[in-house]
């Protein structure tokens, strides 16, 4: 068995930051609006601060995905997914179960209402009861969401991991 298999691994989900609306601008290429900027660098901050270091991420592919990553700093290699625009939960979920079993932080980049559906909807026993209800009521631009997920990447199913923080960078 692999030693990698049983141990407790982080997911961080994080909603892009604030886009700007440019005329004739399709959605999927919707740059970052100035206050997106300013608040993807302190969701970077927050993450350095607080959450372990990232091994890997999975990103939307659309332009303010990608833009919030590289404000963020945060350099894991990447895989820029076109599925994850636009994705329901359970397409997020079938690409975090292809992720490798030597990445124990792992980042997601997404989109409302998805990441709050997704953070919800794998948020299990033991999960933080007051941090649930913050992500029900709203989960604004650059806010992050972190889970424990025991066992692999693979195993990962609804109920399967344990909310423990919400954080919205301001």
């Amino acid at each position: 068995m692999c030693p990698n298999l049983g141990r407790m691994r982080t997911l961080v989900l994080m909603r892009h930051a604030k886009s700007d609306y440019p005329d004739g601008v399709p959605d999927h290429e919707r740059p970052l609006a100035a206050r997106g900027v300013r608040e993807a660098a302190l969701a970077g901050d927050w993450l350095r601060a607080n959450a372990p270091d990232i091994d890997a991420v999975l990103c939307s592919s659309a332009v303010r995905t990608r833009q919030t990553l590289e404000r963020t700093g945060v350099p894991a290699p990447v895989s820029y997914l076109d599925r994850l625009y636009g994705a329901s939960p359970g397409d997020v979920i079938d690409e975090i179960n292809k992720v490798g079993d030597d990445v124990a932080a792992l980042l997601v980049v997404g989109h409302e209402p998805t990441t709050s559906h997704l953070a919800l909807g794998l948020a299990g026993p033991g999960s933080d009861r007051g941090t649930a209800e913050q992500v029900a009521r709203k989960y604004p631009t650059s806010a992050i969401a972190v889970l424990q997920v025991p066992g692999p990447w693979s195993g990962l199913r609804l109920s399967g991991a344990e909310l423990m923080s919400f954080h919205v960078p301001r």
